[in-house]
């Protein structure tokens, strides 16, 4: 559909982090599993690095991390080869899929948001780092609890995914919705809002519940005012450098930055 220039028609949303499962938990532990299984010890923090990547590819750049490069060089006598790679994704996918219902509840404020921007008349679009058979179980547990988007663009459905804007196109094409400007992207990690800004949309990053903190609700909760406040910031720090036009904490806090990005829109600002 046409857009008018000075309005939006659609807000594009990641998954982990954005959406449900907050602190973007669930393949973590799926990660440090992964790698134990084939005798390499890596942390959470190493883990959480390459967030928001196609899975294949987050496990290749775990395995360049020299710590990890020289385990597996001295277990198995061999740097890591895709090979190894392809390996490693095939356990990783059942396992992360296996544990996805533990970290399924949605981020406080996220399917009223939703519904708000429906009652607005903009189209609702996803894309995810997780593949489609990861997918099949997130989107129907999902539904189940009431979100359902306009359409789903997985890692491994194109040539390339992110950081790359080809899974926004899909997401253009798939909505019927341009120009990009009209489009605002929303996700925890770099390469998330990455592809969001390379396919010339605005980009706002999430940063309490996602990948930027990493904690759950209840940890979140837990912590006194002043270290909620330094973690806010950090994360904030790092999603603005990583190129967000604007950071929330989740996006219950997302309808005022849409007010403000169609305020810019009628004032003829681009992203």
């Amino acid at each position: 559909m046409h857009t008018p220039a000075n309005t939006l028609s659609a807000v594009v949303f990641d998954w982990a982090g954005t959406i449900l499962d907050f602190g973007s938990r669930a393949p973590m532990g799926a990660f440090v599993r992964l790698f134990a299984q084939f005798g390499i010890t890596l942390t959470i923090a190493e883990a959480r690095g390459p967030m928001g990547m196609a899975k294949w590819d987050h496990i290749r750049t775990l395995g360049d991390l020299p710590s990890v490069a020289a385990q597996w060089q001295a277990r198995y006598g061999r740097p890591l080869s895709d090979a190894d790679v392809d390996r490693l994704y095939e356990v990783f996918t059942p396992m992360n899929a296996a544990v996805i219902p533990d970290f399924a509840d949605f981020i406080p404020g996220a399917l009223e948001t939703v519904a708000a921007l429906r009652a607005r008349g903009l189209k609702i679009g996803s894309t995810t780092g997780y593949n489609r058979p990861i997918m099949e179980v997130v989107t129907r547990l999902a539904s189940a609890a009431g979100y359902t988007p306009d359409n789903l663009v997985c890692a491994g459905d194109l040539a390339a995914g992110r950081p790359t804007p080809l899974m926004m196109y899909r997401c253009f094409a798939d909505l019927g919705v341009w120009p990009p400007h009209a489009v605002v992207k929303v996700d925890d990690t770099g390469v998330g809002l990455a592809e969001g800004l390379n396919a010339g949309c605005w980009a706002v990053g999430v940063a309490v519940s996602g990948n930027a903190v990493g904690l759950s609700r209840a940890e979140w909760a837990a912590l006194p005012a002043p270290e909620q406040q330094a973690l806010r910031e950090q994360a904030t720090a790092q999603l603005k450098g990583e190129g967000a036009h604007y950071v929330v904490d989740s996006v219950a806090d997302l309808l005022p930055v849409l007010d403000e990005i169609e305020a810019r829109l009628a004032r003829g600002e681009r992203p």
